[in-house]
């Protein structure tokens, strides 16, 4: 939660909870992302990424033109390929409104760079089944908030680390990680 006891700007959802706030809006927007542009380059994905649902610039960036729902479509494929978060952000005046998405990574993004840049955790949480887990590492590599890591070649997770984003469910080859509604604080 923000210093003020409301609710951050952003907040961190699974691709398919970020399609289904697509889902509910008509008019879509894409600019360049401030902090791509700010960067001057992004390892992970293209630069036109920060979606609006209404005619204004608030991912910082330059660029900003209308588009229809098969490049925002386009959008969610290059997020989920590049490994990208899906980071809803709340309407200034009216926090209860999602205004759009930024879809960030560890490489240029403000947010994983910045540790003051606050950001609520979203409506599910990582579970693991250590049964099914095989210990490959590979949602290691996606994980940009450090709740798994391996440790003498074992998974070891830091469960309260996660934010909901559902991208080590996206790389694991045995799927044993699921997203579960997140109880609790």
């Amino acid at each position: 939660m923000s210093s003020d006891g409301g609710q951050n700007i952003h907040y961190v959802c699974t691709h398919e909870e970020g399609w289904q706030i697509v889902e509910k809006n008509q008019h879509f927007w894409l600019s360049n992302c401030g902090c791509r542009e700010q960067k001057g380059h992004c390892r992970r994905s293209r630069i036109d990424i920060c979606l609006d649902f209404q005619e204004r610039n608030t991912g910082g960036g330059s660029g900003l033109h209308e588009v229809g729902k098969e490049d925002v479509k386009d959008v969610f494929a290059e997020a989920k390929e590049k490994h990208l978060v899906v980071r809803p952000f709340r309407d200034d005046t009216d926090r209860t409104e999602v205004a759009g998405i930024c879809f960030c990574c560890d490489d240029c993004c403000g947010y994983f760079l910045d540790p003051s840049e606050k950001c609520d955790k979203g409506s599910h949480v990582q579970t693991t089944d250590f049964a099914g887990c095989t210990h490959c590492g590979d949602c290691v590599d996606v994980c940009y908030f450090g709740v798994r890591k391996m440790v003498k070649e074992k998974l070891e997770i830091v469960p309260e680390r996660c934010y909901g984003c559902g991208l080590c469910t996206d790389v694991c080859p045995t799927s044993c990680i699921m997203m579960t509604i997140r109880t609790g604080s």
